[in-house]
């Protein structure tokens, strides 16, 4: 499944009124500009899944409603067929798969991110949010910056990390590269 850059827009802005927030009071609490909050639910620009699930969590709303509109129903367990998570690609560098967005109250978000080839001349694109994260490599090499600290991680390798400090990654060698990350 497919999500729409405007849906989920329209979703963010919807449940921040729902809360009876402004725009202003919103933003403070994200720890983000009000102007960029505005950006955000106008869809003119990529919502980093990082910000979705910041805003999830401060609160207390499920991701998937988020991201699909619809509020998760399984307690028990929930599968995920190979293919069939919900697409997120809100950051052009990174292509998501969420895997777990049928359970309720969550106390992780894993997807499988895709880091597309042709980037290597280019400077790694640094993000960071609250929480931890987990990473491991499924397909192909990787290089990582956490904190100014490059690392190469290939298939097999794992890390886990502080993703409040500044990280990002870019695929080598001309190859795609997937990687199941878990967000804390």
């Amino acid at each position: 499944m497919e999500t729409n850059i405007k849906q989920i827009a329209e979703r963010l802005k919807g449940l921040r009124e729902d809360l009876d927030l402004t725009t202003g009071d919103c933003a403070r609490t994200c720890g983000i500009s009000r102007e960029l909050l505005e950006l955000y639910e106008s869809g003119g620009t990529d919502i980093p899944v990082t910000f979705l699930i910041h805003f999830a969590s401060l609160f207390n709303i499920e991701l998937t409603t988020l991201l699909t509109g619809e509020a998760p129903k399984m307690h028990s367990y929930a599968v995920t067929r190979k293919g069939q998570g919900t697409r997120a690609d809100r950051r052009k560098e990174y292509k998501y798969q969420a895997l777990n967005e049928s359970f309720i109250h969550k106390k992780a978000s894993p997807f499988i991110v895709t880091v597309e080839p042709g980037m290597e001349n280019e400077p790694v694109p640094l993000n960071q949010h609250d929480g931890q994260e987990f990473n491991l490599v499924l397909a192909g090499k990787l290089l990582l910056v956490i904190n100014g600290k490059k690392l190469i991680l290939e298939e097999g390798d794992s890390i886990w990390f502080d993703s409040g400090l500044p990280h990002g990654m870019k695929a080598l060698d001309g190859n795609e590269v997937k990687f199941l990350a878990i967000v804390f």
